[in-house]
């Protein structure tokens, strides 16, 4: 079913399994996650130097006196940014992509409904579906640059 539309859209010719959104795919979104974890680990460290983060991973929010706690909430905290990062990107992207198939089936309906809505929804989500990508983009910029503003700055 889904090779006659790949057909049907002139797509055949592509690479299997490409997307034509790289961050629909789960591996794009969340290595580009991995990377902004990487760069909040990396601004931690050179701003508040080795000592400086340890200390901060032990003892923020409650105090030295709370230190496995601290550090537990503090590991959830880092890991909760990473993944929330990346599936929130990927699942807007991904939903995009399934909201194009299901435009696209439309058309395969042998009837002026089928074709009309295939063209007039397809054109109108596709313009619908730039203007979201740019706003993920946006999203997933000013989120990381909050994380990297948090880094700079101690609890």
């Amino acid at each position: 079913m889904f090779s006659a539309i790949i057909n049907g859209l002139g797509l055949q010719d592509t690479i299997p399994h490409h997307r034509v959104v790289p961050t629909a795919d789960l591996n794009g979104a969340l290595g580009m996650a991995l990377g902004v974890f990487a760069l909040m680990i990396y601004y931690n460290i050179k701003i508040k130097g080795m000592g400086g983060w340890i200390h901060e991973l032990f003892a923020a929010p409650f105090g030295i006196w709370a230190a496995p706690f601290n550090f537990l909430l503090n590991i959830i905290e880092y890991i909760a940014r990473t993944v929330s990062l990346g599936m929130r990107l990927f699942g807007n992207m991904y939903a995009g992509e399934l909201l194009f198939l299901l435009i696209a089936l439309l058309g395969s309906m042998a009837t002026t409904f089928g074709f009309l809505g295939h063209v007039v929804a397809g054109s109108i989500w596709a313009i619908f579906h730039i203007l979201i990508v740019f706003l993920q983009a946006f999203i997933f910029m000013m989120l990381t640059l909050v994380y990297m503003g948090q880094a700079h700055e101690s609890h």
